[in-house]
């Protein structure tokens, strides 16, 4: 099945650019490899809503619960700054344990 594409003449000219750099065969591979990216980044994307989704699921569940630590307002800019410090240590010693 063929299909005609009206495209503009600037993304026209970046299809044949990519093509005649020997990167691709033609201007089909450039737009199925342009098609690949995008689907694989709407599943990236997906994948990460749904672990957004899961993560704000336990968080609720954990309110619900009342596991939670209930900060005064004038602390939380320093509890925040701890979070982040640790989860910065944690992050650092993950990658000398990996490397």
């Amino acid at each position: 099945m063929r299909n005609t594409v009206h495209l503009p003449d600037d993304i026209s000219r970046r299809i044949v650019s990519l093509a005649e750099s020997g990167r691709f065969d033609d201007a089909n591979d450039v737009l199925r490899e342009g098609l690949r990216l995008v689907e694989e980044k709407a599943a990236g994307d997906a994948d990460k809503l749904q672990a957004l989704r899961q993560a704000a699921d336990l968080g609720f569940a954990d309110l619900d619960q009342g596991r939670f630590n209930d900060v005064p307002v004038e602390k939380r800019a320093d509890h925040i700054a701890r979070i982040g410090w640790k989860a910065a240590q944690d992050v650092g010693n993950r990658a000398r344990d990996d490397g």
